[in-house]
């Protein structure tokens, strides 16, 4: 038996907000991956409440975030992650040398109705199963 522990991955999702696209793919990696990472989301401009559209598409495939609060984006946040992805943030996520990016290309759900949240949500899924599979042993 080895003593060495593998340390586990950390993941930061970052978009503008951090109230629909960030929200839904942390509350998605630690549904699907459990402890096995440590998930954090933040954005750059942080909205006051999760996207209600957001929370109601969650909500449908048993997923419950409506405890959930955007957060602020902090450089001790980007530090911390090894893996840091972004949805739409542009210029204003910080850059770190020695982490791993990530930009996924998604639709912003801001504004939008539960119908065009759930294509959104989907994809958001299947990208998650995606990198469990890349940033987890075995």
């Amino acid at each position: 038996m080895s003593s060495s522990v593998t340390p586990r991955p950390s993941v930061l999702f970052v978009c503008v907000h951090n109230a629909g696209r960030s929200q839904m793919a942390a509350a998605f990696l630690t549904h699907l991956a459990g402890d096995r990472v440590e998930v954090r989301s933040a954005g750059s401009a942080p909205a006051g409440t999760v996207n209600p559209a957001v929370v109601e598409a969650m909500s449908e495939v048993g997923i419950d975030i409506s405890t959930e609060t955007p957060k602020m984006l902090t450089v001790e946040a980007v530090e911390a992650s090894d893996v840091v992805i972004t949805m739409g943030c542009g210029d204003t996520c910080p850059v770190f040398p020695g982490k791993r990016y990530l930009d996924w290309q998604l639709d912003d759900p801001a504004g939008q109705g539960v119908e065009a949240v759930r294509p959104i949500r989907d994809a958001i899924e299947s990208r998650v199963r995606r990198l469990i599979s890349e940033v987890t042993p075995g």
